[in-house]
């Protein structure tokens, strides 16, 4: 399965263009948050992503708000909004996590995870792939001028379940960058886009 990963396009026309030229490669197209600047042409962009006729899971950013987003993803045949639920495609068990970026810690993450863990474990232990807005903490994509200042609640659910992946943004400076936790690639696919192979 071939994902087409991106983060915080920030309403940018340049990334959308690039999004659509690689959409044709792509499977499933995953949006980790900040599609836009606090909403501005939100439904413009979920429209245009839409007719890219891909699967398209959707959380929001710190620029978006939840409630917002979430109906206006009901509105498009393709849009999936995934924060705090589950979505499975190709054997595979997407979940999602929206908003935030600004603290450690997290006490909804760790009250979903929760939720997560059941959900997984009720499904067999399939693989998992985590979508947040927050990186996890201390990885290659939290780092501001060599400081760390992701999130401890992501890394330790990440820790615990072992997902095969977790595509995260919020932090632009780390756009394109990747990690390793365990066997779990962490990846910043940044504005323009990332194709994953799974």
């Amino acid at each position: 399965m071939k994902i087409l990963a991106f983060v915080d396009m920030h309403g940018s026309l340049g990334a959308l263009k690039k999004i659509k030229k690689q959409a044709k490669k792509a499977d499933i197209i995953v949006c980790a948050g900040d599609l836009t600047i606090f909403e501005q042409g939100i439904d413009y962009f979920l429209g245009k992503l839409d007719k890219l006729n891909k699967p398209t899971l959707m959380i929001h950013g710190n620029h978006e708000d939840e409630t917002v987003l979430k109906k206006l993803c009901s509105k498009y045949k393709n849009m999936i909004f995934l924060h705090a639920r589950g979505y499975k495609e190709n054997g595979y068990l997407f979940l999602g996590y929206g908003g935030g970026g600004f603290s450690m810690r997290d006490k909804g993450f760790e009250k979903l995870s929760k939720q997560f863990e059941k959900k997984i474990k009720k499904l067999g232990n399939p693989n998992v792939i985590l979508v947040t807005h927050a990186p996890p903490y201390k990885t290659k994509i939290d780092l501001i001028m060599k400081e760390p200042c992701g999130n401890k609640s992501i890394k330790n659910f990440v820790k615990k379940v072992k997902p095969e992946l977790v595509i995260s943004g919020h932090l632009h400076e780390n756009a394109g960058k990747e990690d390793k936790l365990g066997n779990t690639r962490i990846i910043n696919p940044g504005p323009y886009g990332k194709l994953i192979s799974i």
